[in-house]
């Protein structure tokens, strides 16, 4: 299941960014907003502090 770590999360965008689909910003946090997105892995790796797990 993809997941957030929201301890994690910096809030910098880039998977939101890379992945508009599968990710969304709230409150300054990276929260998934659809788990089976396509690009989910380029979101995952982009994530420069390693926030986002399947």
């Amino acid at each position: 299941m993809l997941k957030v770590d929201g301890e994690k999360c910096i809030g910098c965008g880039a998977c939101a960014s890379l992945c508009p689909e599968g990710f969304e910003m709230k409150d300054g946090k990276s929260h998934v907003k659809n788990p089976k997105a396509d690009c989910a892995d380029d979101a995952i790796a982009a994530c420069p502090v390693q926030a986002i797990n399947k």
